[in-house]
């Protein structure tokens, strides 16, 4: 749903929610006093440090000094984004979630017509199941349990059939009132122009609903059950479903364990629900795409550990390559990535059939780490007892290290090359610093947090600059964003509008900021971090707030105000070419210019005209 969740309503919420019921469901708690006591969920430990209180509704751990509210537990033990945390707390209370600018009537249509867009789906879900259930559906039953699937599982999943008809899908929606054109739109009826015709997109099949995290269908995949081709048919990108980030099975993987260690990425659905099927509830398919950045991202905010699963062939190893080169830039620390290579001929589904589950969960506790794999590939074809050999296998892995982001394990790899290699690892690092981007360009392009987790609207794009570290000066714009995160009411003492704002490496985090605020009227800094959590711009905002504000709270407003006038000053003294310089840079940037800007940007156009 569109617009940002007034911070009135997160802070009703967060008074009729007990903290101690959250956390009671997730954590064993023991009555200590006037507070609870348990096992501290972030961390190990053998004597409990983790401590609830009810009266203050909040919970503190001595040991790692995890703390917050119910909210924000939430969110850091079932790893989910802001909005789906505030849905499942006003689920507890049967409350519909308010979102600002609800009454925009475009916003409004959207949003019924992305929920009329999932009920269609659910009714479609539904039908291909009882078509199981009936005699039509007896070859794809007698399919499934040949395939050893248990009617358990088939019911886990919500596995159906799809008839062979052309429009029995089409018939039984519309006797519900469900229009063509809504059935087309949500991949459901395929639209012929050369004759008009519409007919139904899966026909005799054996029908897996995909499903978001929420267990809403929001897609389908279809499987013949002979040798037709294409042996599976995905539903097409609609205005719920994106298949660069959604992977089927996870919803289920989530049911199955309410603490996850790993995911085991597999190619198939059949992968999927036939290890379900010998009680491996972990794994997870992508739907007939290659692994994006944006399926990883999601599993890494779940667990810590994804294992590759892949065929032993050529293809798999060039498969294993490809999920390689998109993991490397997420390999922040405490995330682990490894690589499973099956017997050749083999897939999860066989193997596992063959071997039994302990079998294959030994194979994947035993599966390649990536820094293992990452040498394998460089090392492929040369021979490292030569020194041309060694050169150009260190230079490969030099430009993978490139693109890991700084931390322990960038570390502890480039170690490993310099043992590899026979290099001295402070060459290692000179090499590696050449190929590291200037400082001015290390800003890069990353999607804007969607921080009202509307699928159907494609991510914007704006550029950010890497974290920095605590010992580096703020800029002006910086110490603004720093004021502004920890005093999040100052927002109402700026300028109306942002021509104040310079080109900095900092300022698109700032007008993001600035926006969030003024929108939603935040007051409280966890909730603002909440917000940016798990992205590029949360990770300078979490850097932000470690850093002590030593300015007392009197005089926080005098101290933004100044530097803003400082920044006034600054563009005043910019010569009109600097000035139109920035505000098309503004423009490139995709930030969009208020109407003073435009205004300002026509005039100095006509001014340098006027020059030559």
């Amino acid at each position: 749903m569109a617009g940002q969740i007034p911070q009135r309503f997160i802070d009703d919420l967060l008074s009729r929610v007990d903290v101690v019921e959250v956390v009671g469901e997730r954590v064993q708690l023991k009555k200590a006093g006037r507070n609870y006591s348990g096992l501290c969920p972030f961390h190990q430990e053998k004597t409990p440090s983790f401590t609830v209180s009810a009266d203050k509704q909040f919970y503190h751990c001595f040991g790692c000094g995890a703390h917050g509210n119910a909210l924000r537990f939430l969110m850091e033990y079932d790893k989910l984004p802001f909005p789906e945390a505030v849905d499942q707390l006003a689920g507890r209370l049967g409350l519909d979630v308010p979102r600002e600018g609800a009454d925009d009537p475009h916003a409004r249509e959207r949003d019924k017509k992305r929920k009329e867009g999932v009920n269609l789906l659910e009714l479609a879900a539904s039908f291909y199941r009882e078509r199981l259930k009936m005699g039509e559906g007896q070859g794809a039953k007698r399919y499934l349990e040949g395939r050893g699937l248990s009617s358990e599982v088939i019911k886990t999943y919500g596995i159906g059939y799809a008839p062979g008809g052309w429009e029995a899908l089409k018939q039984h929606l519309g006797e519900r009132g469900i229009s063509e054109s809504v059935q087309i739109e949500y991949g459901l009826l395929i639209h012929r122009e050369d004759t008009g015709r519409t007919y139904d997109r899966f026909r005799d099949r054996v029908m897996f609903p995909i499903r978001d995290l929420r267990g809403r269908t929001i897609a389908f995949g279809g499987r013949v059950m002979g040798d037709e081709q294409p042996k599976y048919l995905n539903s097409p990108e609609t205005p719920v479903f994106h298949k660069g980030r959604e992977l089927y099975g996870l919803y289920e993987a989530r049911q199955a364990s309410s603490k996850l260690e790993q995911l085991v990425m597999v190619e198939g659905y059949m992968d999927v629900v036939a290890l379900a099927q010998y009680g491996i509830h972990n794994a997870v398919a992508t739907l007939g795409t290659a692994t994006t950045e944006d399926h990883l991202s999601r599993l890494f905010r779940l667990v810590s550990r994804v294992v590759f699963c892949f065929d032993g062939d050529r293809a798999g190893r060039q498969a294993a390559s490809r999920a390689l080169e998109t993991a490397l830039p997420l390999m922040i620390d405490g995330r682990e990535a490894r690589f499973l290579f099956l017997p050749e001929s083999d897939d999860p589904d066989t193997l596992v059939r063959r071997e039994g589950a302990d079998a294959f969960r030994d194979r994947v506790t035993c599966a390649m780490p990536l820094s293992e794999f990452l040498f394998e590939q460089a090392a492929q074809g040369r021979d490292l007892n030569t020194v041309e050999g060694r050169e150009r296998f260190a230079s490969q892995v030099l430009e993978a290290l490139n693109k890991v982001p700084e931390g322990m394990l960038k570390s502890l790899l480039l170690e490993a090359l310099a043992k590899r290699s026979g290099l001295a690892q402070q060459q290692l690092q000179t090499l590696l610093d050449k190929r590291a981007a200037p400082p001015k360009e290390q800003a890069h392009w990353e999607p804007v947090a969607e921080h009202d987790h509307a699928e159907s609207r494609e991510p914007e794009y704006v550029k950010r600059s890497k974290p920095r570290t605590r010992s580096q000066a703020l800029s002006p714009v910086g110490r603004i964003v720093q004021l502004l995160l920890h005093e999040p009411g100052l927002v109402s003492a700026l300028p109306d509008t942002l021509e104040w704002l310079p080109e900095d490496d900092d300022t698109p985090l700032c007008r993001d900021l600035i926006a969030l605020l003024q929108a939603g009227r935040y007051r409280s800094p966890q909730v603002v971090l909440a917000h940016f959590q798990g992205s590029p711009q949360g990770q300078v905002l979490a850097e932000l707030a470690k850093r002590e504000l030593l300015i007392p709270k009197a005089a926080r407003e005098a101290e933004l105000l100044g530097l803003v006038e400082h920044l006034q000053h600054k563009q005043r003294k910019r010569s009109p070419e600097e000035e139109y310089e920035a505000l098309l840079a503004q423009e490139r940037a995709g930030q969009k210019l208020d109407k003073q800007q435009r205004q300002r940007l026509a005039s100095l156009v006509v001014e340098l005209a006027q020059r030559f």
